[in-house]
């Protein structure tokens, strides 16, 4: 006998979502870990099944997973109306946090401390890429194991994303997107066509300039971030630096530290971004359009989400896309260690390495000491980048 789905209030939906959109520092894990306690454990809104089968399904998909099943514990819940209100609820805190970092960050002239914070931070940042390759490496690893994939083949995707972050530029989506079409036609499954095509026209407009270059460029991590909100960083960063100069290497650097430090998903990076090309405006239209392409799959695909979940073509798909994103977020680590420059900062990064990559500590806790500690760098008068 199905269980009936309880109907929560959307009142309640605002202050839990929110709740979590607040305190939720550390990533996706974190999310993850507060949602099951709120709609298992707590409220028993969900059982265990649900919710794992809900995280199952989000996790085929393109885009910030946890973000993805935030939204469709409230859709669950309280239908269209739900899955809204937890959008505004679970993402603002956050993009708030971010901007208002944004203006004192990302700036032509910073106070000396701020470029002293920022300096550590950005030598903590290609460690974050590269911890957080290895976090989804895991997972990615076993379930090419047990869905009956080839590690070789995986491999070999990790190091074409890895190549494709260091060389390619606004053409690693492709590669990505061949990576899964790659396995799909290896393991002789039909349909290829439609997965590719109604995803390859968004990475196609990258010759679009003004608010519309920064909407695609939006656009490309809400839709097509295999691996989670991190393939923002190789995603992003070639085209905001080099092909549309709205930020220099060393604040996409602070940038990404930003989305660490704030609470909510690592996708509202775009904000900062937004925020350097077109001031509050590019901020606010950053963060709606990355965020619009979750809400979509989860509204429209809600109610298939079961059926995604034993889609076996869209898991070979996965296979393939995913490997590759893991492998361009490692190559990331070393396009944003191209800024440090000073002898200092390739100290930070080596502590940092050993305290995220040997030890397995907290993300937030590395970025706040090594912010503290460019403060005290920038007060002895130690060289800072401009």
């Amino acid at each position: 006998m199905t269980r009936p789905t309880p109907r929560v209030s959307l009142g309640t939906i605002a202050r839990e979502w929110g709740r979590i959109g607040v305190t939720g520092f550390g990533g996706p894990p974190v999310h993850i870990a507060l949602l099951r306690a709120l709609c298992v454990r707590e409220r028993e809104w969900m059982d265990e099944t649900e919710f794992e089968d809900a995280l199952s399904a989000v996790n085929l998909l393109p885009g910030p997973a946890s973000t993805q099943l935030a939204l469709y514990a409230a859709w669950f819940l309280r239908g269209v109306p739900g899955a809204l209100v937890a959008a505004a609820t679970f993402i603002l805190p956050g993009t708030v946090a971010i901007v208002l970092l944004s203006a004192l960050f990302v700036q032509p002239h910073p106070p000396l401390l701020v470029l002293g914070a920022a300096a550590a931070m950005g030598a903590v940042v290609p460690v974050v890429a590269l911890q957080a390759a290895r976090v989804l490496a895991g997972p990615s690893w076993s379930r090419v194991s047990e869905g009956g994939g080839s590690r070789w083949r995986w491999t070999t995707y990790v190091l074409a994303g890895a190549l494709g972050a260091l060389w390619l530029g606004p053409w690693l989506v492709v590669v990505i997107l061949l990576a899964g079409l790659a396995e799909v036609v290896v393991r002789r499954s039909d349909g290829v066509v439609s997965l590719f095509t109604p995803l390859g026209v968004v990475s196609g407009l990258g010759a679009v300039g003004g608010l519309g270059a920064l909407v695609v460029e939006a656009l490309k991590v809400g839709a097509l971030s295999y691996g989670g909100g991190f393939v923002i960083i190789p995603l992003m960063q070639h085209d905001t630096v080099t092909v549309h100069h709205w930020m220099t290497g060393v604040q996409f650097s602070n940038a990404v530290a930003l989305g660490q430090i704030t609470p909510g998903p690592v996708v509202q990076t775009v904000a900062v971004v937004g925020y350097a090309a077109a001031g509050y405006l590019g901020a606010a239209l950053a963060t709606a359009f990355a965020f619009s392409p979750s809400l979509l799959f989860v509204v429209a695909g809600g109610p298939h989400f079961a059926r995604l979940r034993a889609n076996q073509r869209a898991q070979q798909f996965l296979s393939g896309a995913g490997a590759a994103s893991i492998g361009a977020i490692g190559g990331s680590a070393l396009t944003l260690a191209t800024p440090l420059h000073h002898l200092w900062q390739w100290g930070v990064t080596v502590v940092a390495l050993g305290w995220l990559v040997g030890l397995r500590r907290s993300t937030v806790v590395a970025l706040v000491v090594a912010a503290a500690i460019g403060v005290v760098a920038a007060l002895a008068g130690a060289p800072l980048p401009h």
